[in-house]
């Protein structure tokens, strides 16, 4: 048997300015900065992770924010929309909310099982806010911002849009052990382990989507949850077995990962839900300084100059004063 996925980890993608970055997620969309990083590859540019309070797997949205970055182009071979789950009956509250911060939403689903409230963040991201009919029981992040009665519980799902879904279909089942829930003419959905929210991912067939251009405002990739290093090995030598190109264990400090694309072209990542997001600052604390892995720390001085300074709204830490 094929290792499976307890559902979906997180969600990376590129933004622009950082300080707009922070005031959408944090204020507008009532997400909490768990971790201030840099991205390893290139730590030059920051590493942002959002979630609920304390960073838990399927509540993330991460982003690598580049101010000036090039726009780019949201396609086929890419995650084209990222949902939140929020309580049912609390769409009317969240579009006020918006309008009150200047971004436009609109209700595109209404449903006895699911409405869906869609908008874009200051980058052109796709992002949509989801009502199910089924009680999401994760807990919320309550800031000041967001009430806990509409506060978003953590990713719904993940839509990505390929020009044949034959293979990815093929990939989120065999290989990720994910299963068909249902199908219309040009939309399938997927879930993982027990299913609801957290655990699907949809895919959109558009054969004639020009390819995606993955650059400010489109994801980069979405991430699947694994509980442990150990599992990690194991699912990356079946996919190794499978085809596919796998890339080396990476340490990503809070968790370790594995990337290939699946053959409708989206990147795919496995996560481990392990060691997380207090290993270097307290729960209190999250978010509030540059974090650094070991082997960057002897760079800091260097990489803090590169980086433009941001400020995090009381908000993300309301137990510590003064704010930053």
């Amino acid at each position: 048997m094929p290792a499976e996925t307890s559902g979906l980890h997180h969600v990376t993608a590129i933004g622009g300015a950082p300080q707009r970055n922070i005031d959408f997620y944090i204020t507008g969309l009532g997400l909490r900065l768990v971790k201030r990083t840099v991205n390893f590859d290139s730590p030059g540019t920051y590493h942002l992770y959002y979630g609920d309070e304390a960073g838990s797997p399927g509540s993330l949205m991460t982003f690598f924010p580049w101010a000036g970055v090039h726009q780019g182009r949201i396609g086929a071979g890419q995650s084209t929309t990222t949902a939140f789950s929020v309580p049912a009956n609390s769409l009317g509250w969240w579009k006020q909310h918006f309008a009150a911060i200047g971004v436009d939403s609109a209700i595109t689903t209404e449903s006895s099982e699911e409405e869906r409230l869609s908008l874009r963040d200051p980058d052109g991201l796709q992002l949509d806010l989801v009502a199910s009919s089924v009680t999401d029981p994760r807990a919320p992040w309550d800031s000041a911002s967001v009430p806990a009665e509409y506060a978003v519980r953590g990713q719904h799902s993940s839509v990505l849009t390929v020009n044949d879904p034959a293979g990815t279909a093929r990939t989120l089942t065999q290989d990720l052990g994910l299963h068909l829930i249902s199908e219309t003419k040009d939309r399938q959905r997927f879930a993982a382990g027990p299913g609801g929210a957290g655990h699907i991912v949809d895919v959109i067939a558009d054969p004639y989507a020009d390819q995606g251009l993955t650059a400010g405002g489109t994801v980069h990739h979405i991430a699947f949850r694994v509980p442990d290093r150990e599992t990690q090995q194991l699912w990356r030598a079946q996919l190794i077995d499978q085809g596919y190109a796998v890339t080396e264990i990476l340490d990503r400090d809070y968790f370790t990962s594995i990337y290939f694309r699946e053959p409708g072209g989206v990147l795919f990542e496995i996560a481990t839900d392990t060691p997380g997001f207090d290993i270097d600052e307290p729960l209190l604390e999250l978010g509030r300084s540059l974090q650094l892995p070991p082997w960057l720390q002897p760079s800091r001085q260097q990489i803090e100059a590169s980086l433009l300074p941001i400020a995090l709204p009381r908000e993300n830490n309301p137990d510590l004063t003064p704010s930053l």
